[in-house]
């Protein structure tokens, strides 16, 4: 039996990492595993993903991320000729970014690294990052001025891939969108939303639910130590704020597609549990001790151990709830990664 620690440090074995979209694994893009955890009874189901229709109720508001994923990854060099990965997180304004380099592995990977002193790095297309200091919140980025890229969109067009941590194929850009995609920005595919199709979208819009959209751009996920999110774009626009004020005093719920989504609807939350329109930028970090104020339920993705987003889970489902939840997953062989299963989780 897996057994977790209380603090959901847990060892992922190969075997529950997805190695590629469902797409090319033999299955439709919503033919991925969902557990479903209802927090009030404690059941946990087992379903797929086709099934999420019968799972919400006609007046159910889903809320879901519009953001674009971007080609962020960028081959640098050193000065003396050493090959790394730049993964770029947010703009930070006039040129500025913040960034994260890390150490190539055979077959394609990255590891976290390595640990550079300030100093400029060749991209390719005559470009260079020249890193400048530590981020003080997040000493695993940098702050770095991006130059000799006029028009960064093409040099990323050109030169960039996706953002990728494990070893093996590596995948075209289409296949790190999902179907609400429309808003060029997010440095990581906002995964959750991944396994939707337009047949599943219609199916639920005839079924009463109403699918709303929201902005937030992601920045990278990889987070070794239990460090937490920085700053990241978002948008909550007035109709969205409005219809789901609504669709709440009616008794619908809101199910947030993704953990992105629940920072950004979280961020414009009132104390009485409705939201307000806003956008900006976003500090907030969820967590069991800070509470979920509007949020009713979600659909995520399984997340890595030690991961900030566990913390986010955990104020959603409860921390004994969210043990048998993982405990679950791994022995009956869910996957995790950006094409991996999902998880429903209805507080």
């Amino acid at each position: 039996m897996t057994v977790l620690s209380r603090s959901l440090e847990f060892t992922l074995p190969d075997a529950n990492t997805a190695i590629g979209p469902a797409e090319r694994r033999g299955l439709a893009r919503d033919g991925v595993r969902l557990m479903v955890a209802r927090r009030p009874s404690g059941m946990i189901e087992h379903r797929t993903f086709h099934q999420l229709t019968e799972l919400l109720d006609p007046g159910d508001a889903l809320v879901v991320n519009t953001s674009r994923t971007i080609p962020a990854a960028l081959d640098a060099v050193t000065h003396d000729g050493t090959g790394l990965r730049v993964h770029l997180a947010s703009p930070m304004g006039q040129g500025i970014w913040s960034l994260e380099v890390r150490t190539l592995e055979p077959g394609g990977g990255t590891s976290p690294g390595p640990d550079l002193e300030p100093q400029t790095l060749n991209l390719p297309g005559g470009a260079h990052a020249h890193l400048l200091a530590r981020k003080p919140a997040s000493p695993r980025l940098w702050i770095a001025a991006l130059e000799g890229a006029p028009d960064l969109d093409q040099l990323l067009q050109v030169h960039g891939r996706p953002i990728r941590y494990l070893a093996g194929p590596e995948w075209p850009l289409s296949d790190y969108q999902t179907v609400f995609a429309t808003e060029p920005g997010s440095s990581e595919m906002p995964s959750a939303g991944r396994p939707f199709t337009t047949e599943l979208v219609a199916r639920l819009a005839a079924h009463g639910v109403v699918i709303l959209p929201v902005t937030l751009h992601t920045g990278v996920s990889s987070f070794e130590d239990d460090e937490s999110p920085g700053e990241e774009r978002y948008r909550v626009p007035a109709a969205t704020a409005t219809v789901v004020n609504a669709l709440k005093a009616d008794g619908g719920r809101l199910i947030a597609v993704g953990t992105s989504v629940v920072r950004a609807l979280e961020t414009v939350a009132t104390p009485d549990g409705l939201i307000d329109a806003g956008e900006g930028h976003t500090d907030l970090v969820v967590t069991p001790e800070r509470g979920i104020l509007a949020v009713d339920g979600l659909l995520t993705g399984w997340h890595e151990p030690r991961s900030s987003h566990l913390r986010l889970l955990e104020a959603m489902a409860g921390r004994g709830f969210l043990h048998r939840v993982y405990e679950q997953a791994l022995e009956t062989g869910y996957l995790w990664h950006e094409f991996g299963d999902e998880l429903l989780i209805i507080r």
